[in-house]
């Protein structure tokens, strides 16, 4: 199986897409987007704010609510260059410890216009609470196609107040324009609660605070998990196959109550967006991996599914609580490789709200591990009625 899966050819899941069909902007209201509906094989269009009349009776919803940090920095040289440092993941320390730090921290960085920075440090004088202040950014050794850059401020301040109030928000490059004032709101959902990610979950962008208490007054249950978007995760399959490609690392964190909710709950479970279907299904694998190695760190990599033994859903959860009853914690933290292709099976989520996504990415693989070949005709659906794709456009809720 692994070898038939590494050699699908990602041109595969290309579909045309042309450049006016990307909403380079987001609705006036959120949940006033346009809803596709695949329902076995039945595909139905609707509004967002249908989304409760749509969904099985009971269902939980699982969200990640990450927030998304202003992660872009830039420097202006005497000579008028800018050099951008883009903040990708803390260097050293977990991305809660590199935001609570003050004075300095440490940082993976990709950096824009790297020629203009020859040499010394560059500094960014930026605002906050009404007094102005400086950062200081100095390079240190590449990793990759990215450098390490340590970061000093004054004024005492933390590191999650400096990067808000000196940083822009990364809007995705297929947006083709700069952030603007509005997206430090609408780029963010309205639920997002850990700071830590460089993209949005986009598929929460719709919900709205009415919506969501509509829904659990309706009966429904929303659950919330965290993954840190990394840069990596929009980003277009660029080998000829699947298994040359090599899975970026995203950090996640699943509290012990939603585990034990998770090993109760037998009605339908939705995941909104593909960043809660790798935190939930990589769940269930690090669970697996206990079953082998019982003091293993959460860590799943992206060909796990298809190499180790599969368990049933309640022994791989339960593997996870013993490992947190041994450990004395409620929290679970580690990362995740995990890549979900065709030939995938899902063993945690049984439905998926999203956004449609780029062709040849590895978020249109996961769609189709999900729906099939259906894939295209729900896209085609959406080409053909007036859908708005990516970040800012219109969703999908897909019920196989």
């Amino acid at each position: 199986m692994l070898s038939e899966l590494k050699s699908l050819r990602i041109e595969d899941y290309d579909y045309p897409l042309p450049d006016d069909r990307i909403a380079r902007y987001p609705l006036p209201e959120r949940d006033h987007s346009k809803l596709l509906c695949l329902k076995g094989d039945t595909i139905s269009e609707h509004h967002f704010y249908d989304l409760p009349t749509l969904l099985p009776a009971g269902a939980m919803l699982v969200f990640n609510d990450t927030r998304v940090i202003h992660a872009r920095l830039l420097f202006r040289k005497e000579t008028g260059a800018v050099v951008e440092v883009f903040c990708l993941e803390a260097h050293g320390m977990d991305v809660t410890e590199a935001f609570a730090q003050r004075e300095r921290c440490t940082w993976t960085c990709f950096i824009g216009n790297n020629k203009k920075w020859k040499e010394g440090p560059l500094t960014l004088n930026f605002q906050l609470s009404s007094f102005n202040f400086q950062l200081t950014a100095t390079r240190r050794e590449a990793v990759g196609n990215a450098w390490v850059v340590d970061f000093n401020w004054d004024g005492g301040h933390t590191f999650a107040e400096v990067i808000e109030a000196a940083g822009v928000i990364p809007l995705p490059p297929y947006l083709g324009r700069d952030a603007e004032a509005s997206d430090a709101e609408r780029y963010q959902t309205v639920y997002a609660h850990h700071d830590g990610s460089v993209a949005a979950p986009t598929a929460g962008l719709h919900f709205t605070p009415p919506l969501l208490e509509r829904m659990r007054s309706e009966g429904f249950h929303t659950e919330y998990v965290t993954l840190h978007v990394g840069a990596g995760t929009f980003k277009p399959v660029s080998t000829e196959t699947i298994g040359e490609h090599e899975m970026h690392t995203e950090h996640v964190v699943v509290e012990r109550a939603l585990i034990e909710k998770l090993r109760r709950h037998e009605q339908p479970l939705v995941a909104v967006g593909t960043t809660s279907v790798r935190t939930l299904e990589s769940l269930y694998w690090y669970g697996v991996r206990l079953q082998q190695e019982p003091e293993a760190a959460m860590q799943v990599d992206q060909w796990d599914p298809y190499t180790l033994a599969p368990l049933e859903r309640t022994e791989a959860l339960d593997n996870v609580l013993r490992r947190l009853d041994r450990q004395h914690s409620d929290t679970l933290v580690g990362e995740t490789r995990l890549m979900i292709a065709p030939g995938y099976r899902y063993r945690v989520v049984d439905g998926l709200v999203t956004n449609f996504h780029q062709p040849k990415s590895t978020l249109l693989l996961l769609v189709s591990a999900l729906i099939g070949d259906r894939w295209r005709e729900c896209y085609r659906y959406a080409l053909d009625h007036g859908f708005r794709f990516l970040s800012y456009g219109d969703s999908c809720l897909f019920l196989p």
